[in-house]
């Protein structure tokens, strides 16, 4: 377990990283917030295209490709910083940038020169190009994700052996993105293998034949992301589409998950940023006493120690971000442990923020209980307080495991 962070300063950021972070805060304050009410408000299955055709331009689903595919090789601590600031303003529009992310995962993390030249580009075309990750089913969530409960998992999506091709059939749901991406990994197990235990991932284009798409989810929060059932009927997927080997498919799936842990602990401190900051201008305007609100020493306490956890839950992910970038596989504990922090600390400066606002905090046009709402919505994706726990103690006692 690593516990330093090597070549990352504290505070500050590489020139390159310090332009970009700019970048999507302009992008941020001056394309995302004039939409956020609007794309909240709006029906389940309404989607800003246009929103998503300006952060394309920007690259923000390039974020992580490397150069020669025409990327932006920033990697994942570039693309952590950019969801910070994203989701300071909207979750949701974070999320669909952070959701393609995990859809180029397996892709990136094969190293197979053969799908990465099919799939890369195509995120740097005219058009925006959006993916999916689909691993989680109706009756197995945490148990794709845990290797020792694989066995356990229960109506997987099959994957059958037919000549030089798979046959796919079964249900994916809460696909963050499944309603508009144009591809998916898509992770099924091998038909004779029990439970999960032959996981195993492919690369779908969600236009196959046999692929559908089933209603959008309406969510309490991330409204401006939509999520989805898909269903997949005899749907004929080549050999070359698989990442990693038959069988691979538990490795990949935690290898790209350690990887999205911190970027999902990226967007947990920008919920909690964006609340902040709005409970930090009204404690400096509102006067109360006579003097402003800040300089009552309790709310001066709670403006204190909302600062500092979003401060310390910013030092986790990038951490967390920079271990992704420079070891591989990405280590388990780090990621897990930042996300474990930042999922708990967005909930509870949200709730701080809302609090310190009185009535204002509870009425849609101040804008904190959308903060609130969303607030919740990372403890569920990428692994529950529950499975973070798992991950940080198994980290814990590795050694004393391995004796066992």
């Amino acid at each position: 377990m690593t516990t330093a962070i090597d070549h990352l300063a504290f505070g500050s950021l590489t020139p390159e990283l310090t332009v970009l972070q700019q970048q999507v805060r302009d992008f941020a304050d001056e394309v995302v917030r004039p939409r956020v009410a609007r794309n909240d408000q709006a029906p389940a299955d309404d989607f800003d295209w246009e929103l998503v055709r300006r952060g394309h331009e920007l690259g923000l689903f390039r974020l992580v490709i490397p150069k020669e595919y025409g990327g932006l090789g920033h990697g994942v601590l570039g693309v952590a910083v950019a969801l910070e600031e994203l989701a300071a303003v909207c979750a949701g529009t974070a999320l669909i940038f952070g959701a393609t992310l995990l859809g180029q995962a397996p892709v990136l993390l094969s190293g197979d020169p053969r799908l990465q030249s099919r799939y890369l580009p195509l995120f740097n075309a005219a058009d925006p190009v959006l993916a999916c990750n689909a691993v989680t089913e109706d009756l197995a969530g945490c148990d794709l994700l845990i290797p020792e409960n694989a066995v356990h998992a229960a109506d997987v999506l099959s994957a059958r052996k037919v000549g030089d091709g798979y046959v796919l059939n079964g249900r994916k749901r809460f696909i963050t993105n499944g309603k508009v991406a144009h591809f998916a990994s898509v992770y099924g197990n091998l038909v004779g293998s029990p439970g999960a235990t032959g996981l195993t991932c492919f690369m779908v284009p969600l236009d196959a034949e046999g692929v559908t798409r089933g209603p959008v989810a309406d969510k309490m929060g991330y409204r401006a992301c939509l999520g989805t059932e898909l269903v997949f009927t005899d749907v004929v997927v080549p050999a070359d589409q698989v990442v990693g080997g038959e069988g691979n498919g538990m490795v990949v799936n935690i290898q790209q998950m350690n990887m999205a842990r911190a970027t999902v602990a990226a967007i947990s401190t920008g919920i909690a940023r964006g609340a902040f900051e709005r409970a930090k201008e009204f404690a400096g305007e509102r006067v109360q006493g006579g003097v402003p609100l800040y300089r009552h020493q309790f709310s001066a306490r709670k403006l204190a120690e909302m600062s500092a956890k979003i401060d310390a839950a910013r030092m986790l992910y990038l951490r967390a971000a920079h271990l992704a970038d420079t070891e591989l596989p990405a280590p388990a504990y780090e990621p897990a442990a930042a996300k474990l922090f930042a999922d708990r600390i967005a909930i509870e400066v949200a709730e701080e923020a809302m609090s310190l606002m009185g009535a204002r905090g509870y009425l849609r046009e101040y804008g904190i209980e959308k903060f609130v709402r969303e607030s919740f919505g990372a403890r569920i994706y990428e692994g529950t307080p529950e499975v973070l726990a798992l991950a940080v103690t198994e980290a814990l006692y590795a050694e004393e495991n391995d004796d066992f």
